[in-house]
C-alpha cells in the first residue's frame, strides 16, 4: 500500500478544522496535523507577499489522493490553494498498518 503526506496551507483556524474533519469524515485521510502559526512569503500577482497561516500535514493513503485533491478545493478559500503529496518512503510498520486500516 502507498501512502502520502499532503501539505495544505489554509488562512485561519475554522478552514483548518473544516477540512480537517471532511477528510476524516469521509475516510480520504487518516489524520491531520493541524501546525499553527506558519509565516509565508511568496510571489502573488506580481509582487512578493507575506501571509499568516496554518499548516495541514495530511497522512493518506496514495489511492484517496485524487479525492482528497477535490475535496480540498471544494472547501478552501483560495483561488490556487497549496496541495502537495510527497510520498512516505518508509516509517513504523505499526503506524502503517494504521494508517492501512
Amino acid at each position: 500500500m502507498d501512502f502520502y503526506i499532503v501539505l495544505v496551507t489554509v488562512p485561519d483556524k475554522t478552514t483548518a478544522v473544516t477540512i480537517a474533519e471532511a477528510l476524516v469524515g469521509a475516510n480520504l485521510a487518516k489524520c491531520v496535523n493541524i501546525v499553527n502559526d506558519i509565516k509565508s512569503i511568496f510571489h502573488w500577482e506580481g509582487k512578493v507577499r507575506q501571509e499568516q497561516e496554518l499548516l495541514l500535514i495530511i497522512k493518506a493513503k496514495k489511492v484517496n489522493f485524487p479525492a482528497l485533491m477535490s475535496r480540498v478545493r471544494e472547501l478552501h478559500p483560495y483561488t490556487v490553494p497549496e496541495i502537495i503529496a510527497l510520498p512516505i518512503v518508509e516509517g513504523a510498520q505499526e503506524y502503517l498498518g494504521w494508517l492501512n486500516s
